[in-house]
Order: C-alpha cells, then sequence, then structure tokens
C-alpha cells in the first residue's frame, strides 16, 4: 500500500490551478521521476477539471487509482495511491487537507496561487504520515486490531479443539487402560486364589 502524490487544486471555470503538491516517487528510479512527477500533476488536474462541484470519485489509471474531492467552493484535493490502498483513508485524509488548507489559506489566493506563493507547509507531512493507513487512520487501525484478535482466536480455538482431542484420547486410553486393569486385577485374583497356602 503506497500513496504516490497529493496535491491541493482549485477548479477554475477553464482550467484547474495546482496550489500545492507533495510526492513520493521513492519507489520510481532516479531517472524517472521528473516525468512521473509530470504525469501525477497533469492526471491530477485533469481529473479536477472534469469532476463536478461537491463530489467525490475514483478513477483508476493503470495500476494506479486517483482518489478526488471537489469540494462546492472549487477547492479541490487528489491523491493517487496503489490499487491495495483504502479508499476510505484517501477520502478522509483528502477531506482532512482540504479542511485544514481552508483554513490556513485565504480563498482570495485560490485562482491565483501557485505551489510557490502558497504557504501551506503540512501536505508533505501528511503524506508521509498516512503511508502507513492503519498508523493515521483510527479506523482503520481498529479493524487491524479486531482481525489480530480473530486470528489469535482462531489459534486459540484451534489449540484448544486439538487439546480437547488429546484430552479425549487420553480419557478413552485411560477408560481402556480402567477396563485393562480391572481384567488383569481379575486374572491375578484367580491365579492367585489356587495357590494360597491354608
Amino acid at each position: 500500500m503506497k500513496l504516490y502524490s497529493l496535491c491541493v487544486i482549485y477548479k477554475g471555470a477553464t482550467k484547474a490551478n495546482l496550489l500545492k503538491a507533495a510526492y513520493d516517487l521513492s519507489s520510481f528510479s532516479f531517472f524517472q521521476r521528473s516525468s512521473v512527477q509530470e504525469f501525477m500533476t497533469f492526471t491530477s488536474a485533469l481529473i479536477v477539471e472534469r469532476s463536478t462541484q461537491g463530489s467525490r470519485a475514483s478513477v483508476k489509471e493503470q495500476e494506479y487509482l486517483c482518489h478526488v474531492y471537489v469540494r462546492n467552493d472549487n477547492l479541490s484535493a487528489v491523491v493517487i495511491a496503489d490499487t491495495e490502498y483504502p479508499q476510505r483513508v484517501c477520502f478522509s485524509l483528502l477531506e482532512k487537507v482540504l479542511e485544514e488548507f481552508s483554513r490556513q489559506v485565504d480563498s482570495i489566493n485560490w485562482p491565483s496561487g501557485n505551489p510557490e506563493s502558497i504557504n501551506y507547509k503540512a501536505l508533505d507531512i501528511h503524506l508521509a504520515k498516512y503511508q502507513n493507513p492503519r498508523e493515521a487512520d483510527a479506523m482503520t487501525k481498529v479493524q487491524a486490531e479486531l482481525d489480530e484478535t480473530k486470528i489469535i482466536l482462531h489459534n486459540t480455538m484451534e489449540s484448544l479443539l486439538d487439546r480437547g482431542e488429546k484430552l479425549d484420547d487420553l480419557v478413552a486410553k485411560s477408560e481402556h487402560l480402567g477396563n485393562q486393569s480391572k481384567a488383569f486385577y481379575k486374572t491375578a485374583r484367580k491365579q492367585n486364589s489356587c495357590c494360597e497356602i491354608m
């Protein structure tokens, strides 16, 4: 599970305007990174331009999923992730980033802003934090803990059943041994009865 790109974009009347972006391209070779970054920026802007106000969507592009959230005030965010990354966590990240961004950056700067002029430093932090969805999102963390508990519970039940089967075998053996002991005792008693000294 990996996040590659997180962009904040203003959806203008004719064109999308990139306000701030963060990238994690460490999984690409050094020589590919600039091309991949351009592709991700272009794709993010294109998705925002083609999305309607107040909408959320996920678009599959090759082996990536692009999650977009366009608010009613035209402030938008796009996160590009691999197909394994949980969709719900992506949308909670987008909502959090847009909420924070709108509080820190005045809406007057949105239509004309650019990555150099916009003062918003938290995008890289969010991208790094959300690389592990279990740590970043409380609900995902709880779900992972539940899954672990379920696995432990299944292991415990299996070991309990194994132990139960072993106990059943022991009980059966002890019953069998008990019957053999009784038979031995009776046989020994008969044998000893003929040899009694009077």
